[in-house]
């Protein structure tokens, strides 16, 4: 045996030595309600936490605890092939009306997961015998259907809650659709559309609840107030405004039920209400908006107003953090679930607000200015530095860049 191979054997004995001693000290973990002091929280103290660290969701392990160290080190070292339903990218998220069901669209996978919450099992969802065509946007309607946004074929598909697929649609204008958004109540199908690097569509199709387009919702490419640049994703409020994530433009744009542009959310920047990249965007119980920045790998709080309250999240792979965020999901009891595209999960959070007015952060009790790219949030480890190379240089395909743009 050579010397490398000997102290590589050591090595490995040695880890596995670790391993059983630290699997015999472990006992099983109790259920608890996760506090400030019990994981990552913000505001950091001594402010009142409002946002809650509760879990990261993977594979269906996930679902029942959290994969220990000596559990990941022994699959390491013994070969053991990754768990089953295992989420790669994650793109978009839903959650259904009871709050027991998350979907996951998986861009990388061409699939769809189901995380049954309740039941504590996953479900991973085809169009019938075909993987999806590069799944990006996901929704439910009121019966629990579920829309698929194609991107590869630019189409939308349809399944019931069995998971049979109910039809597709699209129409000839469609370039390259990415998130949707349903407005049941107006009976609205709302498609955001990019396009592409040098196309002037950059708009929101408007579809009928039969499928048919009836409509574009933005100016077109440009700057101007109600004009869009990659629009992303979307959501609809109960009062049936349309919030579009203008990624490049790096703001979000609101637009009324008429389609009239409202108002303007967020500028470029690296501070407290600027944004990057904006992506996911969702509406909570309050009325506040919640925008993903994939640039800062944050979540941003606003007022219905368009003004700042919180931010959650940060740059990194530990418990809370980010890295390169997507989409966003916010159930009916303010659980909110965030796609954590590059560390291959869904981080989980929880609203302990009692009002809208609750998820303020007054900036005078902060002793400097907040500077994203500085930020670290309570009780959570910086592990920026242990992302993989490869992790780092993959691609995001929800990104809008000079060389993601076209893909």
């Amino acid at each position: 045996m050579s010397i490398r191979n000997l102290i590589h054997t050591r090595a490995l004995v040695a880890l596995l030595a670790l391993f059983v001693a630290g699997a015999c000290a472990t006992t099983n973990a109790p259920d608890f309600q996760p506090t400030a002091a019990s994981g990552p929280a913000w505001p950091a103290p001594p402010l009142e936490a409002r946002i809650l660290y509760t879990r990261t969701l993977v594979s269906e392990e996930s679902l029942d605890n959290e994969q220990s160290f000596g559990a990941s080190l022994f699959a390491l070292l013994t070969g053991t092939p990754p768990p089953r339903y295992h989420v790669y990218q994650p793109m978009d998220l839903a959650v259904s009306a009871d709050g027991q069901r998350l979907y996951v669209s998986d861009f990388g996978q061409l699939l769809v997961f189901m995380f049954d919450l309740e039941n504590q099992t996953v479900t991973t969802i085809t169009p019938g015998d075909r993987p999806f065509a590069r799944p990006f946007g996901i929704a439910l309607d009121a019966d629990e259907n579920l829309y698929v946004v194609e991107q590869a074929t630019s189409q939308i598909t349809v399944l019931d809650r069995q998971h049979n697929v109910l039809g597709s649609f699209t129409d000839p204008s469609l370039v390259r659709p990415a998130d949707i958004a349903l407005d049941t109540a107006r009976g609205r199908i709302y498609v955001a559309d990019p396009a592409r690097q040098h196309s002037d569509v950059h708009n929101v199709k408007v579809f009928d609840t039969e499928w048919n387009l009836t409509g574009v919702v933005g100016k077109g490419r440009g700057t101007c107030d109600g004009c869009l640049l990659f629009p992303t994703y979307l959501e609809v409020d109960q009062s049936g405004n349309l919030f579009v994530t203008n990624t490049l433009n790096s703001s979000v744009e609101v637009f009324d039920a008429s389609g009239e542009h409202v108002r303007s959310v967020g500028e470029p920047g690296n501070s407290f209400g600027m944004f990057d990249k904006p992506k996911g965007v969702a509406v909570d119980s309050f009325g506040n908006t919640y925008v993903v920045d994939s640039g800062w790998s944050n979540v941003q709080i606003f007022n219905d107003a368009g003004e700042v309250l919180l931010f959650f999240g940060g740059r990194g792979s530990g418990p809370g953090r980010m890295h390169n965020p997507t989409g966003i999901a916010i159930g009916p009891q303010n659980s909110i679930y965030v796609a954590d595209y590059l560390n291959n999960r869904v981080v989980a959070y929880q609203l302990v607000n009692t009002s809208a007015e609750d998820s303020f952060l007054d900036p005078n009790a902060i002793d400097e200015e907040i500077s994203f790219d500085q930020q670290v949030p309570a009780n959570a480890e910086d592990e920026t530095s242990q992302q993989s190379t490869t992790i780092e240089q993959r691609s995001d395909p929800g990104s809008t860049n000079s060389q993601g743009a076209e893909r």
